[in-house]
């Protein structure tokens, strides 16, 4: 896992051909808008969480964000435990993003 600023995250997420962006806020928290092309998989649904990552592959490039950049960091560290070896927390999550939003 690393911790990545705002603009080392965009601009790695730029650069990355096989990136997959990951939202695990709440349903609630997704009203605020999400960042552009994210796939959301609340952390919050304990092993329903662990089994949708489960579906994931592993040979891609994580990018996940949370809300302030804590959970996301938690999610990190579930998928490397899980043999995702690239994954990417956005530091300060959502609250700080001044990238592009979109309405979910």
């Amino acid at each position: 896992m690393a911790d990545l600023n705002q603009e080392q995250w965009q601009d790695q997420l730029l650069k990355d051909d096989n990136a997959l962006i990951i939202d695990v806020r709440t349903e609630e928290e997704l009203e605020e808008g999400c960042i552009k092309n994210a796939k959301h998989i609340d952390i919050y649904l304990g092993q329903g969480f662990i089994d949708q990552i489960e579906t994931l592959d592993k040979s891609k490039n994580y990018y996940i964000y949370c809300r302030s950049g804590g959970r996301s960091a938690q999610a990190c560290a579930i998928m490397n435990q899980l043999g995702f070896a690239n994954t990417y927390n956005l530091m300060g999550g959502f609250c700080e993003w001044n990238g592009e939003v979109v309405n979910s």
